[in-house]
């Protein structure tokens, strides 16, 4: 396909109005304008057509790190070129990946060998790897004490690593499987999702400590998280019931659940457009607007193993890495585009 423009199939809910734009393969002709989702891009990624898993894209220039997990390799994709700059080898089982440009390094959770490797922006060298952390999954920096807190999935833990000498620090229990991890700029906290407690827990990231323990009452086992730090709310999602809700981040109230595609995983927020992006193992991806602290539903795509979903706030374009389309994996771009025909 390359970089031949191609509309996918989408049902794209028009504001204002309850009609249905549904098409199959290439644009079909519809009779009002209206936004719609398209491929800008399918570029080929090196590796094997095995299991993704997390992205970081890193603003100040361009760069996407992409973890191909069951490849054992980390990926760096030039967004600005978009092209393929390295494809690392050695990171056994990588989940999480992380980039901090202030510090000018990259972390990945090498979560086959139990640590987090710490990778050098310009070098691509791999400079330490911490642990011994049983499971670590998603990563989050605080940058108001320079630490890494690390979900240690199966450890029932949050893992915090000192970024300035990497060294482990503490292991934070958290009384049940760990979801993914986020940093509130905003309010200079650490957000994480529990498993089995249902719970969304707020750590302060300095005393490494737990603050609150906010539940999520109509989550099953809490996986994915995304914010919007500007109006200070979280997107939160239970992978073992399709649902997502709304956290107002300002009362700790939760808002009623939303269904989403059938075990979801990663949420990718644009504070551009304030479109969310929910990206499940079933490769149904919901799309909200968010609008006066709630969200709506604008569309759904169908991507296959299109589990994992990053998005540039800055361009708008949609990252969807997919482990095997005509058998090699691929980097599917897509972006919204008024259609009027």
């Amino acid at each position: 396909m390359g970089r031949r423009a191609q509309f996918i199939a989408i049902a794209v809910l028009v504001a204002g109005s309850s009609a249905v734009f549904v098409s199959t393969g290439l644009f079909s002709k519809v009779t009002e304008k209206r936004d719609v989702l398209r491929i800008v891009a399918d570029v080929p990624l090196p590796g094997l057509a095995v299991r993704f898993d997390y992205q970081s894209l890193n603003l100040s220039d361009g760069r996407l790190y992409i973890a191909h997990m069951n490849a054992d390799q980390l990926v760096v994709f030039d967004t600005r070129k978009r092209a393929v700059v390295a494809n690392l080898d050695g990171f056994h089982r990588v989940h999480g990946v992380l980039a901090v440009p202030e510090l000018h390094r990259i972390f990945a959770s090498v979560t086959g060998d139990h640590q987090v490797a710490v990778v050098d922006e310009a070098s691509l060298k791999t400079l330490a790897r911490v642990g011994d952390i049983k499971y670590p999954d998603g990563l989050a920096y605080a940058p108001s004490v320079q630490r890494i807190f690390v979900s240690d999935e199966h450890g029932n833990a949050e893992a915090v690593i000192d970024a300035t000498n990497n060294t482990l620090i503490t292991s934070i229990p958290l009384g049940g499987g760990v979801g993914n991890t986020v940093y509130d700029s905003g309010a200079d906290r650490i957000y994480v999702a529990v498993h089995g407690k249902n719970e969304l827990v707020t750590i302060d990231p300095l005393r490494a400590r737990i603050t609150a323990r906010t539940k999520l009452t109509w989550l099953d086992d809490p996986h994915g998280i995304a914010l919007d730090v500007a109006d200070q709310l979280a997107f939160v999602a239970g992978e073992a019931n399709d649902r997502l809700v709304v956290v107002d981040l300002k009362t700790m109230q939760v808002g009623p659940p939303l269904s989403v595609g059938k075990s979801p995983d990663v949420l990718a927020f644009d504070s551009g457009t304030k479109r969310l992006y929910v990206a499940a193992e079933s490769g149904q991806v919901k799309v909200f607007q968010e609008a006066n602290r709630t969200l709506e539903p604008v569309g759904e795509l169908h991507l296959p193993h299109g589990h994992t979903v990053a998005v540039d706030p800055k361009t708008h374009l949609v990252y969807f890495p997919l482990e095997n389309l005509d058998g090699k994996p691929v980097l599917r771009i897509i972006e919204w585009t008024a259609n009027d025909r």
